[in-house]
This record gives C-alpha cells, structure tokens and sequence, in this order.
C-alpha cells in the first residue's frame, strides 16, 4: 500500500524526474520485439507510465500494460489512450499462455524476498511455451548492503540480506545474482543472454530468458 501511494503520489512529475532509455535497456527491449511474430503481444508488467509502449507500437507489435499503481496507470493511459491497461500488481498476475513475450524494466527491485520466485512464476506463465520473459535486476555496491544488512540486524530487525528500507524512496531488494540465477532455473527460465548497465551508484543486470 505505501508503495502505492508513493507511486500515485508522485507519478503526475515521474516523466520529468525518469532517467531516459540507456543503450543497454533499448537493445534488449529491441531484441525481445524483434524476436516476437510480426503482430506478437508482448506484457510490459509493471509498465509504469508506458516508458516502454512506444518502441512496441513502432514495431507493430500489441502491448498490454499493467502496474499496481493507479496513478501511473493513469498518465500511461494519457500518453497511450490506444493501449490497454490493467491495475494489476506482479504478484497478482494470472494470465496463462497469452503473450509471445513478457518485460519487466526496473521494477524487480521493489519485490519483496519471498515473492521473487512466484513473480518469476506468473512472467514464464504469462508467455507461450517459448516465450520470452525480459527482466532486471538492481544492483548497488555490497559494502552498501552489508552495511544495511548489519545495522539491522544488530537492531534486532527481521531481514534478509538485500532488504534496504530507504533506497529510492522507499524499500528495495538486492539479491545476489547467485541466488537470482537459482530463482531463473527454479522456475523453468532458461537465460539466453544477460549484459550489464551502471547508473549513478548503481546499476543493472539484464537477463533475457526463454521459457523452454
């Protein structure tokens, strides 16, 4: 609920503050369309204001865009009234077998420990057998997260390691790539390719994965 209020808040100026597309990110979104039949469906899942939207209809492929929020929804459907939406959070998603491909930009990070597989889960899902399902994961420095991680555990907090309540206004989670990997094959992906991105103290891992 905070981070939907944080997310409704703030997203009539989210445009104006968001980092532009960087290279990395456009060439694996180019790759996931460039890959989906000429008129595929792709889900961008936690779609937020419809960043992603116009480099699939470029391409004449559909887009179905969903998020938690309702405000950002809300400005994705000003920029896009053609576009379909849906308020659905990543934990909620059922579709079965209904897109030729699946993205998920910048949002994992906001997924709590013990839903990591079943977001995973409900992305494989969501395309056909031999879909593809494009996400990323956040990354800060690891003296930054044991740093956190022993602060609150020396106040007595319930944490997992990667639990960070303040990054990015609000909480975030930073798993190890070892046990992203492991969340990957658990739930049947398979990464075809996966690349890098650094940001102003942080950064990105990319994974393109197949689901079979």
């Amino acid at each position: 609920m905070a981070k939907e209020r944080f997310d409704t808040t703030f997203s009539p100026t989210y445009d104006q503050d968001d980092i532009p597309i960087t290279p990395t990110h456009r060439r694996f979104v180019t790759q996931v369309i460039d890959r989906c039949p000429q008129n595929g469906r792709i889900l961008d899942a936690a779609c937020g204001t419809g960043k992603y939207f116009a480099l699939v209809l470029e391409s004449g492929r559909q887009v179905l865009g969903i998020d938690q929020s309702a405000g950002m929804l809300s400005v994705a459907r000003a920029k896009h009234p053609d576009v379909p939406t849906q308020k659905v959070g990543l934990q909620e998603m059922d579709f079965d077998a209904a897109f030729d491909a699946a993205i998920c930009v910048d949002a994992m990070e906001n997924v709590f420990p013990e839903d990591w597989a079943p977001v995973l889960s409900n992305l494989r899902r969501a395309v056909r057998p031999g879909g593809l399902v494009y996400f990323t994961v956040e990354t800060i420095d690891e003296r930054e997260i044991e740093a956190v991680f022993a602060k609150a555990t020396a106040d007595g907090l319930p944490v997992v390691r990667g639990e960070h309540p303040i990054r990015g206004g609000g909480y975030h989670f930073y798993p190890s790539l070892v046990q992203v990997a492991a969340w990957i094959e658990g739930v049947g992906l398979t990464v075809i390719e996966d690349g890098r991105s650094e940001g102003n103290n942080y950064g990105y891992y990319h994974a393109l994965c197949s689901s079979g």
